[in-house]
């Protein structure tokens, strides 16, 4: 069969199949389309460490990045171990899992039908997961705290790539983070970016913090500037808590066709930007928590971007994390950011994490912690 035919029929056959039944679908086509002796789709964990089965649940996780799945999920490239074909699953720079396959023999197409075909299975995946907690379930390797359940439902997911830039963000400790959160949105003019910390503990926090993203979106779905924003979301924590409770946030807007960066720094989040070899503290002027006091005025702060530039988004549960007498915002956080420079946005973001846990002993961080990482390309 012609390979575009194959993968209509694929695509058709993974629409047609119950939302929970699409692991079972994908089975199917990968058995009776592509003759695969085997097949497992892999799902990355909430701290993106370990790629869980879905089609065998149970049968235990791949490292990241430390196997053949794991590299092939970290690096974002087909991986052939022996008989094994690991294959990344990810929609628009989402990175969602990975597709493991083995034949016998040679597998029909060539590894740009089966790159497609996943990419494919990642967009059922997409629509799937509206409806059905199967593949949740199957991401999980501990329970959830209600806090985090509140904070990862926020999220638009965990990357996003466009021409322009490459987008990545993680938040820890996974299964129990409770008040920080980030969000963006991306249009024909602008990708607008919030890194939010909602003050307080467990369900208090996140139940605050999505007050304050729900908010940002009204504001920006509406059309108005970056500063009308900031207002807006800041009145309508005030009109609910009076000033008892705010969120510390920063807010960016880039211009994709110029590359020109407005910012409100409205709290605790900081910037650095990496340009070249210089790793930069971007310190910016300080402006009222959102919700502090009542009709704050916000002002944007403005600067330009070049391709090649890199930023990253980071809270205090990262900068200000402490090891005894050491601080990992002054010690360690500059040296692994000039570290990673060439790594991807999303493996840069898991290094620093994974940075900030051997930091702190490998506990789970006393306070959250939120990473967002940007890499600027301009528009071509």
């Amino acid at each position: 069969m012609h390979p575009t035919h194959r993968l209509t029929d694929a695509e058709r056959a993974m629409t047609s199949a119950p939302a929970h039944s699409l692991g079972d679908a994908v089975r199917d086509i990968l058995h009776t389309r592509y003759g695969a002796e085997e097949a497992e789709v892999l799902l990355a964990d909430y701290r993106s460490r370990s790629l869980e089965p879905v089609l065998h649940p149970g049968t235990g996780g791949h490292a990241v990045p430390s196997s053949p799945a794991g590299t092939a999920f970290a690096q974002q490239r087909a991986v052939v171990d022996g008989d094994f074909h690991h294959l990344p699953i990810s929609v628009r720079g989402d990175q969602l899992g990975v597709l493991r396959l083995r034949w016998s023999g040679t597998p029909p197409g060539d590894l740009a039908e089966l790159a497609e075909l996943a990419d494919r299975i990642g967009q059922a995946l997409i629509v799937a997961e509206v409806v059905t907690d199967r593949f949740r379930r199957a991401r999980r390797t501990e329970r959830l705290t209600l806090a985090a359940e509140m904070q990862w439902d926020l999220l638009p997911g965990r990357g996003l790539d466009q021409a322009e830039f490459s987008l990545a963000g993680q938040l820890e400790p996974a299964y129990a983070v409770r008040g920080d959160n980030f969000d963006w949105s991306s249009d024909e003019e602008h990708l607008t970016i919030a890194v939010t910390n909602g003050m307080g503990e467990s369900v208090d926090a996140a139940l605050l913090t999505s007050l304050a993203i729900h908010a940002l979106r009204n504001a920006r779905r509406a059309g108005v500037e970056l500063a009308d924003q900031a207002a807006l979301a800041d009145q309508a924590i005030w009109a609910q808590h009076g000033g008892k409770q705010h969120v510390s946030t920063l807010l960016l807007q880039i211009e994709l066709a110029t590359g020109r960066l407005a910012v409100i720094d409205a709290g605790s989040p900081q910037i650095w930007r990496l340009r070249g070899d210089e790793v930069l503290d971007m310190r910016l002027e300080p402006q009222l928590p959102l919700g502090m006091f009542d009709s704050t005025h916000y002002l944007e702060q403005r600067f330009e971007l070049v391709p090649g530039d890199r930023l990253v988004i980071i809270s205090d549960g990262v900068y200000e994390a402490r090891s005894g007498e050491r601080s990992y915002g002054d010690e360690q956080l500059p040296l692994l950011l000039a570290g990673t420079r060439e790594l991807s946005a999303a493996e840069t973001v898991r290094a620093l994490l994974a940075d900030l846990g051997r930091f702190g002993g490998e506990a789970d961080p006393e306070d959250d912690a939120v990473a967002v990482c940007l890499d600027w390309r301009g528009r071509p």
